[in-house]
């Protein structure tokens, strides 16, 4: 990365996207920090907490790093389809950082990273896109939950947990992902219902990138700013800047403190833009405007929060560098571990999915495929 890229000295800080950036009025609203004026941003900047604007850049950094390592394995036959998350790495990393150790996240197939700033090795998350046993986490150890891949179901597992914890007098709380096109699912309006209704602890975090893979946004709700659903329920709706991972952070901050003191659910929307394709599987140019998409370009967080430290004197464009090297490098490692695993048994399969063994698929009655030998 070329030092003014770092340092913003020549393209400067975006406080938002280019002129005619489509959809770029849904950010009208939203809450901001790097959208601030530069004495302004410098200022709220220099006032976090001592370490916290680096500790979300090394997070950043980190998914980042995986998601670059991710596409390329994919690329290389390595992993199967992938769910890139490009762009969304400020949103996901002060989702894990405002919280404690001790709250629950209830991740979709976007945030598989996630669980990696919990302390999980990255083998464990690429190898579930392998395929194989190996990659499924310790729930238990990292308080993440297993990825739901199906749209929305991770809402009611969220609102569930989070209401037990609540009956049992438990103070953490849990925070469920979700895409805008899960606030159309079925799933979203019991959970946000429900959660109300007992005041649950547990904060719905929707990141609004105005896509549901080939559908926009204004094809699948009518309501497009997605916080004002929360009116519907009788709990708060906030916006905030889905590339500014500062703002990200003190929104999160709030609405999990307002769960843990016993004041219920908050929806919060996060908005931004899809910088990316859905996934390894798509062509975003088959259905909209590549040109649209450049004038999001400079929103892109990691950049973004790197001009922004520089400025306020945090850090230096060098240092910042040698995080995101480091964390390429432990990537790259990880990758080239994937291919040392032994492929999984029809016997590790079936274990994995059974708590007891069906007598129907015990080891001994088990056979490999063997419809293709006979061709």
């Amino acid at each position: 990365m070329l030092e003014s890229e770092l340092t913003g000295q020549e393209t400067g800080l975006p406080v938002g996207p280019e002129f005619g950036a489509p959809g770029a009025e849904l950010m009208e609203g939203a809450r901001t920090v790097l959208g601030l004026g530069p004495d302004e941003r410098v200022a709220h900047l220099r006032g976090l907490a001592q370490g916290l604007p680096l500790e979300l850049f090394g997070a950043m950094a980190q998914l980042r790093a995986f998601d670059e390592r991710a596409v390329i394995l994919q690329r290389q036959g390595v992993i199967g389809t992938y769910p890139t998350f490009y762009g969304e790495e400020a949103v996901q990393a002060a989702s894990v950082l405002a919280l404690t150790r001790e709250d629950w996240l209830f991740p979709t197939y976007r945030q598989t990273a996630v669980v990696t700033l919990r302390g999980c090795p990255p083998d464990v998350p690429l190898l579930l896109w392998r395929g194989h046993p190996g990659g499924w986490h310790d729930v238990m150890r990292y308080r993440v939950a297993p990825v739901c891949v199906p749209v929305a179901t991770n809402y009611p597992h969220a609102v569930g947990a989070a209401w037990g914890a609540r009956l049992r007098h438990q103070e953490w709380i849990a925070l469920a992902y979700g895409g805008d096109g899960s606030t159309s699912a079925g799933d979203f309006h019991e959970a946000a219902n429900l959660a109300a209704l007992e005041e649950a602890p547990v904060v719905f975090l929707v990141t609004n990138n105005q896509w549901a893979i080939s559908t926009p946004l204004h094809k699948q709700t009518k309501v497009m700013r997605l916080a004002e659903k929360a009116a519907a329920y009788g709990m708060p709706g906030l916006r905030v800047d889905s590339f500014d991972a500062f703002a990200c952070y003190e929104v999160i901050s709030a609405a999990a403190n307002r769960a843990r003191q016993g004041q219920g659910p908050t929806l919060i929307e996060a908005v931004g833009y899809r910088l990316g394709p859905h996934g390894t599987a798509d062509e975003p140019a088959r259905y909209r405007d590549p040109d649209g998409d450049r004038l999001w370009a400079t929103m892109e967080p990691l950049g973004r929060a790197a001009k922004a430290i520089v400025e306020a004197g945090l850090a230096q464009p060098d240092q910042l560098q040698l995080i995101r090297d480091a964390k390429a490098r432990e990537m790259v490692a990880a990758g080239d571990r994937l291919l040392g695993y032994p492929l999984p048994t029809v016997e590790e399969i079936a274990d994995t999915v059974h708590g007891v063994t069906p007598w129907s698929l015990s080891p001994e009655r088990l056979r490999e495929p063997g419809w293709f030998q006979d061709r």
